[in-house]
């Protein structure tokens, strides 16, 4: 079966190491924001191709595991969600930014 776990996001003491009092404790060797942004949209587009995928062997006959097929459309429906709900506050920050007098 399909490794799907879940890892957690946390930052902890051993991941601060080089930074200074003036970044306020953002990582200095972090990922530019934008391939951050595409790595996590690319997993999301991969996890829907996989959920596509194994929809169509189950419908062929060739998957007999439905719990599986359900599980990874679910993921797949969450990831999505999680993606769609991101961007959606992305776009609330940057029209309030927008909004602000200068």
């Amino acid at each position: 079966m399909a490794d799907l776990s879940i890892n957690p996001v946390s930052i902890s003491q051993s991941n601060l190491k080089g930074t200074d009092h003036l970044n306020s404790g953002v990582p200095s060797n972090n990922k530019d924001f934008s391939k951050t942004v595409t790595d996590a949209l690319d997993t999301v587009a991969n996890m829907q191709s996989e959920s596509g995928e194994i929809k169509t062997k189950y419908e062929m006959g060739e998957e007999n595991d439905l719990a599986k097929v359900m599980l990874k459309s679910q993921v797949s429906g969450l990831a999505f969600d999680l993606a769609l709900n991101v961007r959606n506050k992305v776009l609330s920050a940057y029209k309030d930014i927008m909004s602000m007098p200068v």
